[in-house]
């Protein structure tokens, strides 16, 4: 286990070198964009790009983790496929990501550093997270040579063994609760009243599960099935570690209106959807709750389970 934990961190960094690397030079950058089309794309976005940067990490990570685990070889999966076409600019985290948006409460609200490189594992029998690596590639700029700096968290979940890089995050009474701006106003009244003027909002869904894990908010919640297997992963493993989880909201709600008093059902990894396509095979349909401390977990389950459209 150690030595896949120290294989994925190393592979995150490569990564995050790619990263930085593809967004030096602009010119050459806004040629290496493309639009993805049919199953591949997420039904949520009019448009939805990747980049060329997305491609090479996927495939370095596949090509170091397979090599040095071969045992792995069919077994590494993540978002793009290899195929690379030329295309537009778009306006997502990584290619148009503005690197002067102004934290809340240490929340970015949009902008470059949410954009994330994200390795994690599960046990393929169970499919819960066991292992996640983030890699912050853009987490600040040196102030001498402009150039950016990343850092890396990790997280180890493996039957007994709690481990991460991080400290739990402190119980605060009342939870700051992250979520997509694009999130329906039934939720945001429902949540009000137990996050007052506690309520952020940021942009990706790795990034607005790091907030939980570092603590800037205790829950991230998400109503819709925008999300997918690649982006959740990484970051549920950690939260594992750390105490905390990620469920699957829609499945946890009926739980708790059936009467059913034990854990929420956590999101898992080996189960593609059934009668879906492509990249929806691997949504969390019914969307998520990503929290620190189980306390937190009940109190947005309970806010929510008062909205008869979850």
């Amino acid at each position: 286990m150690a030595g896949v934990l120290q294989a994925l961190v190393g592979a995150s960094e490569k990564a995050a070198h790619i990263a930085r690397l593809c967004r030096r030079e602009e010119p050459l950058f806004q040629l290496l964009v493309a639009e993805k089309t049919g199953a591949d794309r997420n039904r949520r976005f009019l448009q939805d790009f990747k980049t060329l940067a997305d491609v090479l990490i996927q495939e370095v990570i596949k090509h170091d983790l397979g090599k040095q685990f071969p045992e792995l070889q069919g077994h590494i999966h993540g978002e793009e496929s290899n195929e690379f076409r030329n295309g537009q600019d778009s306006t997502n985290e990584y290619i148009g990501g503005r690197e002067d948006v102004a934290p809340v409460d240490g929340i970015a609200p949009a902008g470059l550093c949410s954009a994330l490189v994200l390795v994690g594992a599960y046990d393929r029998r169970t499919g819960c997270p066991v292992l996640g690596v983030i890699n912050e590639p853009f987490f600040r700029r040196d102030p001498l040579t402009r150039r950016w700096q990343g850092r890396y968290h990790w997280g180890v979940a493996y039957g007994d063994t709690r481990l991460c890089s991080l400290s739990p995050p402190p119980l605060r009474p009342a939870p700051c609760v992250v979520l997509s701006r694009a999130e329906g106003a039934a939720v945001r009244a429902a949540l009000g009243p137990l996050c007052g003027d506690r309520l952020r909002f940021a942009a990706g869904a790795g990034y607005k599960m790091l907030c939980v894990i570092l603590g800037l908010a205790d829950a991230y919640v998400l109503s819709e099935g925008s999300t997918f297997a690649w982006d959740a992963c990484a970051p549920h493993a950690i939260l594992r570690a750390l105490g905390g989880g990620a469920v699957a909201l829609a499945g946890a709600l009926r739980a708790r209106r059936a009467g059913d008093t034990g854990p929420p059902p956590e999101l898992v990894y080996n189960c593609p959807a059934e009668g879906a396509a492509g990249a929806e095979r691997w949504a969390n349909r019914g969307g998520l709750v990503a929290y620190a401390h189980p306390q937190h977990l009940e109190a947005v389950l309970a806010a929510l389970a008062t909205l008869p459209e979850l």
